[in-house]
């Protein structure tokens, strides 16, 4: 058995004998983790214990319906499960109603626009081309398609959020609900604004947190709890869980929430993922984990300012989160061209739009890097520093297979120093 394949535990010589070639891919997709640099702003590495459930028995349980309401028997064991976990999320967000069964962060969407919305009412969210999601109104989407949305931006000169236009578009346009949250905005967001203006035009106050609730979990920046009537968030970010979804709601809302998750919109839950949050939202209870959510904005802050050391432009001045946007403009390459010349270099990030960018979103004048991962493995200020200039000269060289091939071997050179998932 080769150094790789010992991470994966003993079942592992069962899935090489029946599947090989499965069972090489598990192998090389974990070298290629350990061995790139993953600046996915909306990826992780989740724990061992996290990794454990999701290949439990618990996967073979059917669960429709939620703890002591279910649809099938034998659920007593994963109905203790499911309340440890909703009992974990109400304390460490300190709400009121959480529900874990969202098969992800779309699917939790999708059952905060049912239990509010109905389709052809008007919604407020952020536009995606300054930093929204897909399931915030974009027309390929279900929710541009089903809901009148109207999009909020940011300001011009200063790139952050226009309040003042926020709340003269909810007066214009008397919405149902208005959405907070983005996939590429590096700022914080002003809540109390947010829910002065729901409450000035009665509009549900939805918080889609899913890129920053692990920095709220962390207590390293505030909380939208306190002012949302629904909180809807990915468990996989910086909150270092699985792949998944989980919706907070006021206890008001909690019926329409738990009816429009299921049945509305989803069978049975995934248990061996409901599992894995459980255990990841323990993992964030601890001081550890605090200090690690601190340290990730600390190292985003410091990746972004050493990147406009490079020739590059933070977008907004900088970042209060996890992720920076950069303006790569200066460097004469798109993001699309950066993009391909850093997954070359062993450098995982992506292509992302700037607001009022004068590229395609296929091409982009912009990158957009996070921290979790990095931090997760261990790095620090002097690594942010070392990974701008790795970015740099594989934006600039990378077009070069040997100088593509000798900044691979520094990004390796840096990753074999802070190993994710340390071999046995």
């Amino acid at each position: 058995m080769g150094m790789s394949e010992t991470f994966f535990g003993p079942d592992f010589d069962q899935l090489q004998r029946q599947d090989p070639e499965i069972a090489r891919l598990l192998i090389t997709e974990l070298d290629r983790q350990r061995q790139n640099l993953q600046l996915i702003a909306s990826e992780n590495f989740t724990s061992p214990a996290v990794l454990a459930t999701l290949g439990s028995t618990l996967s073979n349980k059917y669960a429709e319906g939620y703890p002591g309401k279910r649809y099938y028997g034998g659920c007593e064991e994963v109905d203790k499960v499911e309340n440890i976990g909703i009992e974990r999320a109400k304390e460490l967000f300190g709400a009121e109603h959480a529900n874990l069964q969202p098969h992800s962060g779309a699917s939790a969407n999708i059952a905060v626009y049912k239990a509010f919305t109905k389709p052809g009412d008007t919604i407020l969210a952020m536009s995606l081309p300054h930093g929204g999601h897909l399931t915030h109104g974009s027309k390929v989407n279900f929710s541009g398609s089903w809901f009148n949305v109207v999009s909020y931006g940011v300001r011009q000169d200063n790139e952050l959020i226009d309040y003042d236009e926020l709340r003269e578009s909810a007066i214009a346009n008397k919405p149902k609900m208005i959405c907070s949250g983005a996939t590429a905005y590096p700022s914080l967001i002003d809540f109390e604004k947010v829910r002065a203006i729901c409450d000035e035009v009665g509009a549900i106050m939805w918080v889609d947190a899913a890129h920053f609730i692990g920095l709220v979990a962390g207590k390293a920046i505030p909380s939208p709890v306190p002012y949302a009537d629904v909180v809807s968030f990915t468990t996989h970010k910086v909150l270092r869980g699985p792949r998944g979804g989980m919706i907070l709601a006021k206890a008001e809302h909690a019926a329409a929430i738990d009816k429009a998750v299921f049945p509305g919109m989803q069978g049975g839950p995934i248990m061996s993922a409901v599992a894995g949050k459980a255990v990841a939202l323990k993992e964030a209870a601890s001081t550890d984990y605090q200090a690690y959510a601190k340290k990730v904005i600390e190292n985003a802050q410091a990746l972004a300012s050493a990147l406009e050391d490079e020739g590059m432009r933070a977008v907004s001045g900088g970042t209060q989160t996890h992720l920076a946007l950069m303006d790569i403009r200066g460097t004469g390459v798109t993001g699309k061209v950066a993009d391909m010349r850093c997954g070359l270099a062993g450098i995982t990030l992506n292509k992302n739009a700037i607001p009022f960018d004068p590229e395609t979103p296929a091409v982009t004048s912009g990158i957009r890097v996070g921290t979790p991962a990095t931090t997760t493995q261990g790095m620090g200020l002097p690594e942010m520093k070392e990974i701008a200039s790795l970015i740099s000269r594989a934006i600039k060289d990378g077009e070069d297979e040997g100088k593509a091939a000798g900044i691979r071997a520094d990004v390796s050179a840096l990753t074999a120093r802070f190993p994710v998932y340390p071999r046995a």
